[in-house]
């Protein structure tokens, strides 16, 4: 007599897949990566258009390799910089005084901008004021500010603070007046007070152009603080610059102007993707 559990079990075959549905299933995932590498060579073109123009250029002749030197020779400067930690330095010195500027006119501009919006009589004391200052450059303002502050890091930061507070500021005000005014009216006949009115209406609503000088302003705390680290600042993308400009140094200077555009591209996206986080009840309606 055999026992049972040595008989071998037979295990039931798998229910085969048709060959139809494989092949529908390999074309779409086929179809989903052209799609994928179709949006990445058509965001890349104009990039890749630019480098080898850089590349060719000098080579050929057509402009002073000198002054212009080929991409391939800029790239090898700026690994060099970067494998010695100078790049790393000065990268670390300009992010610090940029963000610090830029966090301050976050918690600064925003709620005046929300007030001013809100408040009729208070954004009529304040718009002269307001017109004033906001059209005077902040690099017209860089040797007061070097004159009262110094040299050290608190004039930097704080003319990136005067800098990035006043896109901020508009665009949180424009925000808030642009707010449509049928959507107030229905929220306070459902019974809302000024309080949830403000917190459930108006800030949700102000949100996206808020953003837009949030983003305006991250543009402006890296342009405006290279141009004060070449004055009075001893580390900095600003002062890398300068420096190698005036050491004839031309591809560490081109390394230095690399660095600023790829860290001008990484904050912007940045934004954006905090932007889609707080404003996940729009819809998109561009086509494409």
């Amino acid at each position: 007599m055999v026992d049972i559990a040595e008989r071998p079990t037979r295990l039931a075959p798998a229910p085969a897949v048709p060959s139809a549905a494989v092949d529908a299933t390999r074309l779409s995932i086929a179809g989903r990566l052209l799609g994928v590498g179709g949006k990445v060579l058509h965001r890349t073109v104009a990039i890749a258009a630019l480098a080898a123009t850089w590349e060719g250029a000098p080579r050929l002749g057509l402009v002073d390799r000198v002054f212009l030197p080929p991409l391939s020779e800029v790239l090898v400067a700026w690994w060099e910089l970067l494998r010695s930690g100078q790049l790393a330095e000065h990268v670390g010195a300009s992010l610090t005084r940029s963000l610090a500027g830029l966090g301050l006119a976050v918690l600064t501009a925003i709620p005046l901008g929300l007030l001013i919006g809100w408040y009729r009589p208070l954004a009529e004391l304040l718009s002269p004021l307001l017109e004033v200052f906001r059209n005077t450059a902040a690099l017209a303002l860089l040797p007061v500010f070097v004159l009262i502050l110094g040299l050290g890091e608190t004039s930097k930061i704080a003319l990136v603070l005067y800098a990035c507070s006043w896109p901020i500021l508009l665009n949180t005000i424009a925000g808030v007046k642009g707010v449509d005014p049928l959507l107030i009216r229905s929220a306070r006949s459902m019974g809302l007070n000024h309080l949830r009115l403000f917190q459930k209406v108006i800030l949700p609503a102000a949100v996206p152009t808020i953003f837009t000088g949030v983003r305006l302003a991250g543009a402006y705390s890296i342009l405006v603080l290279v141009a004060a680290e070449m004055v009075g600042a001893k580390a900095g993308l600003g002062y890398l610059i300068n420096y190698a400009q005036y050491n004839f140094a031309i591809a560490d200077m081109y390394s230095g102007i690399i660095t600023i555009s790829a860290i001008g591209l990484v904050v912007n996206q940045l934004l954006v993707a905090l932007e889609r986080r707080f404003s996940t009840w729009r819809v998109d309606v561009s086509a494409g």
